[in-house]
């Protein structure tokens, strides 16, 4: 039996390669987290309402910047959508999934309208209840005054 002679096992684990991989990640999860943003910029309007429970579905998302263009978020959500466009686009995703809830994100600034045809849209393709998405009150602002 011969003795072995030389280097002993190390039970040890470098673990600084991993730490450097992890720090990567979080880098690069930091810098693409602001563009997972959904829908297009726009300025909402704010109102004193309680905010809903997330539910398990992603939410049909129709956007309506300050020119009136529509946007969903399926596909390219950064590409407007004429009406006979969107009611397609809609009506597939709510035929897959009917119980998906359909949210409307509105400019302030858009004529009241516009927003009423594209809830009328989402209605046509098969949308039960249509939610507003708003910004919560602001402090300066107070609840008494409009």
């Amino acid at each position: 039996m011969s003795r072995r002679r030389g280097r002993k096992l190390m039970g040890e684990i470098n673990v600084v390669p991993y730490i450097d991989v992890m720090l990567v990640l979080l880098i690069i999860f930091m810098v693409t987290a602001p563009m997972l943003s959904q829908g297009i910029k726009v300025d909402l309007p704010q109102a004193a309402a309680e905010p809903i429970e997330p539910d398990d579905l992603e939410p049909l998302l129709l956007s309506v910047d300050s020119a009136g263009a529509m946007y969903l978020n399926l596909g390219d959500p950064k590409q407007a959508l004429d009406d006979e466009r969107l009611l397609e686009v809609a009506s597939a995703a709510l035929r897959r999934e009917p119980e998906r809830p359909v949210l409307v994100k509105a400019d302030r600034a858009v004529p009241y309208g516009r927003v009423v045809e594209g809830m009328v849209l989402l209605q046509r393709a098969g949308a039960k209840k249509v939610g507003f998405v708003t910004e919560p009150l602001s402090a300066e602002r107070g609840s008494g005054s409009r």
